[in-house]
C-alpha cells in the first residue's frame, strides 16, 4: 500500500491570498500547500480521502487519469467537502460510494440536494452515502477501514486506521481509545497546523506528542498553515522518523 499527499495545507492553502510573509513568497514547491487531501492506492484499488476545492487539481497533476474505489470523509467542513461536485466524471459509469459519519452524510444531502434522491440533477455526481460509526470496521472497496474518534474543536470527526497506515488531520484532541487503536502502525500522519496553541487544531507539540504515544516507525505532518514556517526549517527542527509532508509525496506502508 502507498499514500500519496494530495494536499498538505490548511482551510486557506500556502500560499494565503493576500499574505506577503517569507513562507507565502517561498520558491520552494515544498511551501505550497493546497487543501489537504490524500490517495491510498493498493495493487488493485485507489481509495480518496477528504475531497477539499482543489481537488480537481489535485487529481489531474497527482493522480492523472484512472478511477476511485471509494471516498472518505473526516468531517463535513468545506475544506474536506467542497471539490464533491468535481468527481461527476469518476461516478457517471457506475456512481462513487462516500464513507462518512451520519451528520456528515445529513449535512452533504442538504448542501448538496441536487445530488441525492428524486430531485437528482442529470449530470451532477452520482453519489452514494454510506454511514460509518466510531470504532466500527467497514469495508470501503474492497479496503478495510477503522473510523477513529476525534474532536476537532466542538465538533466531532473522525480519523482512519488503515492497515499499517494511521491518518489524522484537523484534530484538536485525539480521545485515549484511538491512541489505543493507533499502536502498532508502521506509518502516522496527524495534523499540526502551527507552533502556537490553537483551539480547534493540534499545534507542532501536541503533534509531537500523539506520535510519541503511539511510536510508529514513521510519521508525516499534515495540514500546516504558513505560520509553521518554511518546509526546510521544519524538517531540520523535527526529530528522527517524523517528517514534514508536502504536496505530491508518495510514502510506502
Amino acid at each position: 500500500m502507498k499514500l500519496t499527499f494530495l494536499g498538505t495545507g490548511t482551510s486557506c492553502g500556502v500560499p494565503v491570498i493576500g499574505c506577503d510573509c517569507r513562507v507565502c513568497r517561498s520558491s520552494d514547491p515544498r511551501d505550497c500547500r493546497l487543501r489537504t487531501s490524500a490517495v491510498i492506492e493498493t495493487e488493485a484499488r485507489r481509495i480518496l480521502i477528504d475531497c477539499g476545492p482543489d481537488f480537481r487539481e489535485q487529481y489531474l497533476r497527482t493522480i492523472r487519469n484512472g478511477s476511485l474505489d471509494g471516498v472518505l470523509l473526516t468531517h463535513v467542513h468545506y475544506d474536506h467537502v467542497g471539490g464533491l461536485d468535481d468527481l461527476r466524471p469518476l461516478t457517471y459509469k457506475n456512481g462513487l460510494t462516500v464513507y462518512c459519519r451520519g451528520d456528515v452524510a445529513s449535512q452533504l444531502r442538504c448542501n448538496l440536494s441536487y445530488c441525492f434522491g428524486s430531485g437528482h440533477y442529470p449530470g451532477s455526481p452520482v453519489l452514494n452515502l454510506v454511514e460509518i460509526e466510531d470504532y466500527v470496521m467497514f469495508n470501503a472497496g474492497g479496503v478495510d477501514v477503522l473510523p477513529l474518534g476525534l474532536r476537532h474543536g466542538s465538533l466531532d470527526m473522525v480519523g482512519f486506521r488503515i492497515g499499517d497506515l494511521g491518518y489524522i488531520t484537523d484534530a484538536s484532541e485525539v480521545p485515549v481509545p484511538t491512541i489505543e487503536a493507533l499502536k502498532g502502525v508502521k506509518v502516522l500522519v496527524v495534523n499540526a497546523l502551527r507552533e502556537r496553541e490553537h483551539r480547534s487544531h493540534m499545534n507542532l507539540k501536541s503533534a509531537l506528542d500523539v506520535i510519541e504515544s503511539v511510536m510508529p516507525e514513521r510519521a508525516y505532518l499534515t495540514h500546516m498553515s504558513h505560520e509553521i514556517g518554511l518546509h526546510a526549517d521544519i524538517s531540520s527542527q523535527l526529530p528522527e522518523g517524523v517528517y514534514a509532508a508536502y504536496d505530491g509525496l508518495t510514502v510506502e506502508v
